[in-house]
This record gives structure tokens, sequence and C-alpha cells, in this order.
């Protein structure tokens, strides 16, 4: 078991305190990234008592240790799941040998853009998300953003320590560039497009943690996998955090719909005007902001030819995520079908892993849905929520930029403009949206629009003040 020191200035359990080089350059960074939570973090909480979880411990019993403290005091630090004794290279023409401790020459260029990819989505989810506390539907919900955002500062700290420790000036010149670019900078945005998109409403906010967040579930464990080990562990490590993202985007997604429901038994009516008279999200609008999230999230996963994603796991740098699921750990002789524009396409399946993973994401992203669908029917309304096709609203990939509905048919390019705005949300939606997100911060009450939740944090009930406000 691997405990993490809180007395260090840096908290770790990788021994920083050995490696005096690292240490200094690491000592030089945090006060850059301390400035840049100060000015691109949360807005006007930095003040804030917020009750957080923080890990002392990377097994199960220690990694979420709970107290109240102010974000900026947060004890960001580096922390690695424990090693596997002997482990070996699980996937790729390098299966069986010894996963790599260092990184190997001709794979260096490669591994650090993987890293610096990763790294770069961290801090551009935070300052996405940095005005949100304005309008929080709660306390309960304020603390979750901020729970959430802390742990992306942590994340960053990760990515960053493999810069540091792995790929000597390049990496160090690298991490400087992790703080240097901002979501939506007109000229130095965020690498991946998802991450330039604002997230200005909680509903939104919901649909990223949910969909976006599963994304990086998906990235995380594929990494987890790599043949390079110190990146397999941090990885694991991060993965523990990450599925309480995706809890924030679930149970706020379910309790939007449990609102919405409430409101259309009350009123005796679903017609979406009325239900937005009556100050709910109506499901029509949840699903536009379902069709946006989703696909926005599918690009993530990369084009479904791809050339990178077999060298990748070929080199044993990639995997796919839960490798030992699968029978095939090499894939020199299987095949993957795609349907493309011209038509079904067989291509060798190690150039179709960006798919694979990308079919596996949808499965994962279908449990929420039949969960609030389920939540529908009981209630005794007709209407069900629904994934948009992998084809509908993509930039990249063999469908980019092609007329496609959120079922997967391809239509006529003035039939997709017209329909757009009735699929994705419109202005007027997104305003109607806004509307509704009025800044409640009472402890125990709930913003007009969404229900509580089920049981408070850690056993404590809903109406603790999990954040004291000054």
């Amino acid at each position: 078991m691997s405990s993490i020191n809180y007395s260090e200035k840096i908290p770790n359990n990788v021994n920083l305190v050995n490696d005096r080089t690292l240490q200094r350059a690491l000592e030089h960074w945090q006060p850059h990234f301390l400035q840049w939570w100060q000015h691109l973090g949360p807005r006007d909480f930095q003040s804030a008592d917020v009750y957080l979880r923080t890990a002392i411990s990377v097994d199960a019993q220690g990694w979420a240790h709970y107290g109240t403290v102010k974000m900026p005091d947060y004890r960001w630090g580096i922390f690695l799941a424990d090693p596997v004794a002997e482990r070996k290279i699980g996937f790729g023409d390098q299966m069986g040998q010894p996963a790599w401790q260092q990184v190997p020459g001709e794979y260096r260029s490669t591994l650090r853009r993987l890293i610096v990819t990763q790294g770069d989505t961290e801090p551009a989810s935070v300052e996405q998300q940095r005005l949100l506390g304005h309008t929080c539907p709660s306390l309960y919900d304020l603390r979750n953003l901020f729970q959430v955002n802390v742990e992306e500062g942590r994340h960053l700290w990760a990515m960053v320590y493999l810069l540091h420790a792995y790929f000597g000036r390049d990496g160090r010149e690298e991490a400087e560039e992790l703080l240097a670019r901002h979501s939506g900078d007109a000229d130095k945005p965020r690498i991946l497009s998802t991450f330039n998109e604002p997230v200005s409403d909680w509903l939104s906010f919901y649909c990223f943690t949910y969909f976006t967040d599963r994304d990086g579930k998906y990235q995380l464990k594929s990494l987890a996998e790599s043949a390079f080990d110190p990146l397999s562990r941090t990885c694991r490590f991060m993965l523990t955090e990450e599925a309480h993202h995706m809890f924030v985007g679930e149970t706020g997604l379910a309790r939007v719909v449990k609102r919405t429901l409430e409101v259309m038994k009350e009123i005796g009516a679903e017609d979406p005007a009325r239900v937005r008279a009556a100050g709910a999200v109506d499901l029509p609008t949840l699903q536009k902001y379902i069709n946006f999230w989703c696909s926005s999230s599918l690009d993530l996963f990369g084009s479904e030819i791809s050339s990178n994603s077999a060298a990748n796991f070929a080199n044993g740098l990639k995997g796919r995520p839960d490798e030992t699921q699968y029978q095939d750990h090499v894939l020199r002789e299987s095949s993957f079908s795609l349907e493309t524009p011209e038509g079904p396409q067989t291509v060798p399946m190690l150039n179709a892993l960006n798919e694979v993973m990308r079919e596996s994401y949808l499965k994962d992203c279908e449990i929420g849905l039949k969960r609030w669908n389920r939540q529908i029917e009981r209630a005794g309304f007709a209407f069900r929520l629904t994934l948009p096709s992998t084809r509908f609203r993509r930039t990249i990939g063999a469908w980019a930029g092609l007329p496609v509905d959120p079922k997967g048919n391809l239509v006529s390019k003035e039939l997709y403009e017209k329909n757009l705005p009735g699929w994705i949300p419109s202005e007027s939606d997104r305003a109607f949206v806004h509307s509704l997100m009025k800044k409640v911060v009472e402890p125990g009450k709930m913003a007009a629009w969404i229900a509580p939740p089920d049981r408070g944090i850690n056993n404590l009930p809903v109406e603790y003040e999990y954040v004291k406000l000054h």
C-alpha cells in the first residue's frame, strides 16, 4: 500500500524527496499552476470552505478522505497506483515482454503526444466550468462541481509529473504549454474541440460529466493498459476519481428527468411549452442536449479508420479498455466491418480500434438512458430519450461534414440545415435553459427545475452545508 506524505510541499507516493532535480522542477511549476487556478479556476469561490474528498493513500481504504478545505489549499499531488510485480505487456507485437519503466527512444514523441493530449483535457474542463458556481441549483451540486474541478486539477498534476519525470526539457516545455492554452481561446485553444465548447449552464454540465467524462474513462482505461508502466499506474489511480465525475452526470440528469415528470403530472400535460412555463426542462429539450454532447464526445475517439490507433496498439502504447476481456491481443489476422458513406467496408481490426472503443462507449452510455426511460415509462408518458447515431454531426472520420440526421440517415444539405435547430439546442433553447439557472445556496434547498438527490455525501444529510460561503 502506497501512503501519501502530506507534510511535503507536493504530496506524492513516488518518493519525490529522493529525486532533488525532479522535485525542484515540479516546485518551479507549482506556483504557475496555483496562479492558473486563481485566474481560471472556479470564479469568486476561492475563499469558500468546501467539503472535499482527498486521497491519503491509493488503496481502497485511503483514496477518499473527507474534510473541509478552501480550494486553493487543496493538496494536489502525484499519486500512482501500486505497481504490479513483474508486470508484462498485455497486447501488441511485444506482448509478454516486461513492461517498460522508462520511455523507449523510438516511442518518445508518440507517448509524449498521448500524455499531452490527455493532460490538456484536465485544465480545459475546469476552465469550461469556471462560472457555473454562480448559478448552482444547490449547495450539494456546488460541492460536486468543486470536487470535479479539484480532481481535474490533480489529473493535470498526474500528467505533468510524467512529462517532467520522463521527457526532459521537451516534457518541461509541454507542461508549461498546458497552462498557456485556454478553453475557447481564439489564439491558443485547447487541443480537442469538445474542450473549447462553453459549459455555461448546469444541464450542459450534467451532459458533459455524463458523456465527455465517460470518454475520459475510456481513454484512461486504454492508457492504463500501456506497456509504459508509469503511465499505466497513473491512469489506474485516475480512474477511481473519474467514476465520481460520471456519477455527478448520471444522477444530475436523472434528477432533471424526475423533476420534469413531477411537473408534467402536476399540470396534467406533456406539452413542452406548458412544461417550460411551469419552470422545468421539457424532455424534447433534454433530448437536444443529449444529441449535442454525445455527438460532440464521439469525435474524441478519432477516425473510424486510423493508422495511429493501429501503430499505438501494435507498439504497446495504448490498448483497448479492459484488454483482458478479449481473446486476441495481437490482432494481426483480425478484420472489422465498417459502415461508410460508400457502403460496407472491411478493414484490418488494428485500423478500426477507435471504432471498437466508440461502440463500447455507446453501450456504456445506453445504461443511463435505459434508467431515465424507465422513469418516464413508470410515470405513464410515451416519450423516450435516445442516443444519436455515430454518424450525426461528425467533424472527423468517414462521416465528417456530411448531412446526417440523428437516426443516421443521409439527408439533403438543405433539410439538414433546416432541421438542425430541432436536433441540437437552438439559441432560444439555450436562452430558456439559462433563464432557469437561478442560484440556490440555502442548505437543503433545490432549484425548481431539478429534484433533490436520493442521499447526501459520505453519509451526511442532503441538508448539510457542503459549501460555506463567505
